[in-house]
């Protein structure tokens, strides 16, 4: 057997008032004046692009003039309205590809009203309050089952306890939140803000969370049918892909999703071991979001593999741009096809009719640690009707099971935070008429 691939993987590589740096908020929030300054840049437009761009629909130039004109909370109730994990929202969302890559700003001037920083202002303000915009309607006597407390679960829970439902929430995880606890980088979501959101989010009441409750183990889809008045799955996405190459299974070969989460649970990054030289393969957030940690941690050498061109990586210019700043390297057109201890072999790629395939020139980089990121999939599980490998819903969520609703990244569409919580309040309202005969 050979050796494994772990003798430069180490804790403590760096100092904890370095690493503390490191990991500061990635945009520092905006204080009263910056925030007025900010929306005054704003045309207010009539028929505003950056709102339909927004996939919940915020009406933008509403709560920025609200910011202008002095009233933040009033301003955090228009976005909360239509998108109650707003806060998160503001931190994590690809707003350069979204709402401000449409403002008009950024069509005439290339530099967009900065429309995330001001939403996360308005939010934060209405959070740092403990004030809860919104109370519940009259009980309804129903009861509805949302398994996943990820974004899209805690959207729906959210929406149908405003409405007046009772709420179980059950969750795999220890904690509420999913992918905005679990799966996004620490400078993006700092002082444990998922955490918080989600307490504050629950405040609406009529929501009961247990947690260390898994599908297909410890509870059934069937007993939640007979138990509750509709269920609705938001499961996210539990299988991560694995590498087909030689020495796939290696020591020090992990996936990114783990590495991500460790990272976010750690009380103390000094005690997190990181190679010398870290490879990450792929080329969407989640591959930048452990790219950039792993630098931040320590690691003296990282590099993006990503197997096509560059233009053509899921992550956003902004994200890319991010992890060159940091240090780390891109190799576009490459792939590994062999991992040995010393490290891994890639070989060059290119695309012929839009069919990808090797060059057959290849090229060694040393690595200690090599993190897989080539995406996610559905984990499944015996129920409703499957479409390309997640759950097939239609209209707002309806599965081809009567009374079970899903949405999120278990679904089709992008795999967005934003997306999760528009297809969870969807979802939530069309239940709510079900339920009422509406």
């Amino acid at each position: 057997m050979t050796s494994p691939l772990t003798p430069g993987i180490a804790a403590g590589r760096l100092d904890p008032e370095t690493l503390a740096q490191n990991f500061a908020d990635l945009h520092a929030p905006y204080d009263g004046h910056e925030a007025a300054v900010a929306a005054d840049r704003c045309y207010f437009c009539h028929d505003a692009p950056c709102i339909t761009a927004c996939p919940t629909d915020i009406d933008i130039p509403l709560f920025i003039r609200q910011i202008s004109t002095g009233q933040p909370q009033a301003a955090a109730r228009t976005i909360l309205e239509q998108n109650i994990l707003g806060g998160m929202c503001a931190r994590v969302c690809p707003t350069e590809t979204l709402c401000e890559e449409a403002c008009v700003r950024e069509t005439a001037e290339g530099k967009p009203v900065e429309i995330g920083r001001l939403q996360r202002y308005a939010t934060d303000t209405m959070m740092a309050a403990n004030s809860h915009p919104f109370t519940r309607a009259a009980p309804t006597g129903k009861r509805v089952a949302v398994v996943g407390a990820g974004p899209a679960g805690l959207s729906c829970a959210h929406r149908l306890a405003m409405l007046g439902h009772d709420v179980a929430l059950f969750d795999a995880k220890p904690k509420p939140g999913g992918l905005n606890e679990y799966g996004i980088a620490s400078y993006k979501s700092t002082e444990d803000f998922a955490a918080r959101e989600a307490a504050w989010l629950m405040q609406i009441g009529g929501i009961t969370l247990h947690t260390g409750r898994t599908l297909g183990q410890d509870i059934t889809l069937g007993e939640l049918q007979s138990d509750f008045d509709a269920v609705f799955l938001g499961l996210g996405l539990g299988a991560v892909n694995a590498l087909t190459c030689e020495g796939n299974d290696r020591d020090g070969v992990t996936d990114a999703v783990t590495f991500i989460a460790d990272l976010r649970q750690a009380s103390d990054l000094s005690t997190l071991p990181i190679g010398r030289d870290v490879v990450v393969i792929g080329g969407g957030m989640t591959a930048v979001d452990a790219a950039v940690q792993a630098k931040l941690l320590g690691a003296e050498n990282v590099t993006i593999s990503y197997r096509r061109k560059q233009a053509q990586m899921p992550a956003s210019r902004y994200e890319q741009d991010l992890a060159t700043s940091k240090g780390v390297r891109i190799l576009a057109n490459t792939m590994p096809v062999a991992i040995d201890a010393t490290g891994l072999t890639l070989e060059y790629t290119t695309s012929d009719g839009g069919t990808l395939k090797g060059t057959g020139e290849t090229l060694h980089l040393k690595a200690d640690q090599v993190f897989r990121a080539i995406g996610q999939t559905f984990a499944g599980f015996d129920g409703p009707e499957l479409e390309r490998g997640k759950i097939k819903v239609t209209g707002p969520g309806r599965t081809s099971i009567p009374g079970v609703w899903a949405g999120g990244d278990c679904t089709a569409g992008e795999d967005l935070t934003v997306v999760a919580v528009a297809d969870g309040r969807d979802a939530a309202m069309d239940i709510h008429a079900t339920l009422s005969g509406s």
